[in-house]
């Protein structure tokens, strides 16, 4: 017997380790992967709306006059056709590139799919909003560009911007933020006022929807109007502008008079910033009688600002969110309070 087993047990051999510990060296590829992949699919849910606005800008929204073929005789685009025809079909084709990058974040998000949940059934409800907007797009199509089906078709978009929004927050957890949690950011005062925001942002969109419906902008020289007064839609349209303007006012008093921190204000910040460039096209488009580079703008705007006001709401209502305070220093990047402990805190509430 050697002296080491006569004097003290031998040591245990290690546990082979867990795939998910062989895969860890992996993980920050596959994180680098997944956020690239989650800032693609918000950049180009917002490029196809900028996109699909040139489309109706131009008056080439029948370019392709038929669903899903172009024409009654060709999948695509036909010299007859001009360049209506290759405006419409280059952006049905920009389809092709969303549809990638959201099978793209399937992909990525495969194996972790059950630790990350979050992640995977985003990306799942993004790539099925897809087919979702072409059959959507193929209706306005056969409707001859009926108003209210193409605000619908806009609506989904914001849907969608909203959703790749969250996506990118979530995908920009550290391990870290996962495994702990934190109450929302956002005191119990400020919450109503956040989601507040939230409603006006979607309320004033929707609205703009109607307003551009009832205006000469239709898609085609054909195409039928919603038959509202363009200038009484528009002054129901500044309403919850206003009001989102206060309320960001207000939350930006409340954000800077108590210790906050600093990812909610700078999200407000942000939020701020692009409502007010918002506005300030809104005003110069209506009394420049709508030219169609300030309209493309005010629809870019409408889509920054969904995602904007999305974050801030995230940012203000979740608890777990990326990234760590300004104030709080480097160290702070990867402190989370333990699940028990928030769980206790919670209780005491």
């Amino acid at each position: 017997m050697s002296p080491t087993s006569a004097g003290k047990p031998a040591p245990s051999s290690p546990a082979p380790a867990s795939p998910a510990a062989q895969a860890a060296p992996a993980a920050p590829a596959a994180r680098k992967t997944v956020r690239g992949l989650a800032i693609a699919s918000l950049a180009a849910n917002i490029g196809i709306v900028v996109t699909g606005g040139a489309v109706r800008l131009t008056a080439s929204g029948l370019g392709c006059p038929e669903w899903p073929m172009c024409t009654p005789d060709s999948l695509t685009t036909t010299p007859e056709m001009g360049v209506h025809g290759i405006i419409e079909f280059g952006n049905r084709l920009l389809t092709f590139v969303l549809a990638a990058i959201a099978f793209g974040m399937v992909f990525s998000v495969w194996k972790a799919r059950a630790e990350r949940r979050d992640l995977f059934s985003l990306s799942v409800v993004l790539l099925a909003g897809i087919p979702a907007q072409a059959l959507l797009g193929g209706i306005t199509v056969w409707t001859g560009l009926n108003p209210w089906i193409v605000g619908g078709h806009f609506i989904l978009s914001m849907i969608l911007i909203v959703l790749a929004t969250v996506l990118v927050n979530r995908a920009w957890l550290t391990p870290g933020q996962l495994a702990g949690t934190n109450g929302p950011l956002a005191s119990r005062t400020l919450r109503p006022l956040l989601g507040a925001l939230g409603v006006l942002s979607a309320l004033s969109v929707v609205l703009g929807v109607i307003v551009t419906g009832s205006g000469p902008h239709a898609g085609d020289h054909g195409a039928a109007r919603n038959g509202l007064d363009p200038d009484l839609m528009t002054r129901v349209h500044v309403v919850p502008v206003y009001l989102l303007v206060f309320a960001l006012a207000v939350a930006l008093y409340l954000v800077y008079r108590h210790a906050t921190d600093g990812r909610l204000r700078s999200s407000l910040l942000l939020l701020t910033a692009i409502v007010l460039a918002q506005g300030a096209i809104g005003y110069v488009q209506h009394f420049l009688h709508l030219p169609i580079v300030l309209v493309g703008l005010h629809m870019l705007g409408a889509s920054l600002l969904t995602a904007a006001a999305a974050h801030v709401v995230f940012t203000g209502f979740s608890r777990r969110v990326p990234g760590a305070d300004p104030a709080a220093g480097p160290a702070a990047a990867g402190r989370v309070r333990p699940k028990a402990a928030a769980s206790g805190t919670a209780a005491r509430r």
